[in-house]
This record gives C-alpha cells, structure tokens and sequence, in this order.
C-alpha cells in the first residue's frame, strides 16, 4: 500500500508550528523532522520516515530558505513524489517574495481570508491576476506529477491570520481540500466512512 503524503512547501519554524497544529485538525500525522529552513533531510530518509507514520494521510515540509535555485527542499519534493511507495494527494504551494523563479500554476488558492480563490496568491495570501503562484520552493513541482495544487501564503503568518494559537486556520483549510477532493479525510475514504455508517 502506497503512503498517502500532502506536500508544504514551507519549514521555517513558524510555518512548522502552524503546520503541526492543522495536521492535528485534520487527524493527520507530521513528519515533523521534515522541518527546517533549508529541509535538513534527503527525500530518501523523510520517505523511511514516511513509512513509519501511525496512519495516513502523512504531511512533509520541504523549504529552500529563499534560494531560486533548485536547493534542498525542491530537491527532496522530486525525490518523494516520484517515489514507489509514495501516493502525493496534493502540494500546498507556499508563495513568497524570492525574484527570479518560474511559479507554478495551481489549481485554486486559499486566501488570507480563508476563501477558496480561482488564481493565485501572494506572501501575504492576497489574490493575484493569473495562475501562477511565485515561491522559493515551488518550481520542481513543474516536473512532477501531482493531482493537486494549492496556492497559500506565508505560512503560521498573513498579519496573523493563519496564526497557530487561533488554529492555523488557512493551511488547514488547504489541507481539508486536498483530502476532501482526493476522497480521504481523516485517513479514512469518503465511501468507506459512508458505507460504515449505513452498516
């Protein structure tokens, strides 16, 4: 059985305690060694760790600590996504303000008022004009094969509104939709839990 992952680009300590605290919304396990600014781990050993997570689905942080360049956390992303015993529900695409990248295009935001927006966002996690999100840690996702994109901002930040204290409510909604559209939630599939009740 392949590991049900959900990618955040993002690992600075902010962002890891905002992240924690959604994967615990969600009912979901951290890799919380996964961290770091840049991500302290090759692929190879956050998968390893991947396989020893109580239950899916499992959330990895990946960071570049603002390097346009394809550094540790981009290098580790292509590593795990295209993994045998990986199954990437989806990538929480964190933008930020480092120039010279390419972008990703996402499939839809949420902003930093918690809205589902058609096209992108920025750092501060207010939407832009196009698809193309714009982040340190977000250009190798071109080259992998993922069925969903979300756009978010700074992580934890956004003035606060993502602040862990109140729940991180932002990144926690990013992930609620990657489970909801992926038919998981709670490590359970929407039609197993269904099928449960009726029985």
């Amino acid at each position: 059985m392949k590991r049900k992952v959900i990618l955040v680009t993002d690992g600075d300590t902010v962002a890891q305690r905002a992240v924690q605290r959604a994967v615990r919304n969600i009912g979901g396990r951290c890799i919380s060694r996964s961290g770091g600014n840049p991500t302290p781990m090759s692929g190879r050993e956050i998968v390893e760790l991947i396989k020893t997570a109580k239950h899916d689905p499992v959330v990895v942080m990946l960071d570049d600590k603002g390097s346009p360049n394809t550094a540790e956390g981009e290098c580790a992303l292509y590593e795990i996504a295209n993994h045998p015993d990986v199954e990437i529900l989806g990538v929480v695409a964190v933008a930020s303000n480092t120039p010279g990248v390419e972008g990703v295009k996402v499939d839809f935001s949420i902003s930093c008022d918690g809205k589902i927006v058609k096209g992108s966002v920025d750092k501060e996690g207010l939407p832009q004009k196009g698809k193309i999100l714009y982040g340190d840690t977000v250009d190798i996702i071109n080259k992998c094969k993922v069925p969903l994109v979300i756009g978010i901002g700074d992580i934890g930040k956004m003035e606060g509104k993502d602040d862990c204290e109140i729940g991180a409510p932002i990144v926690t909604k990013a992930m609620e939709e990657i489970l909801i559209r992926s038919g998981y939630f709670n490590g359970v599939k929407k039609e197993a839990r269904g099928k449960s009740k009726n029985s």
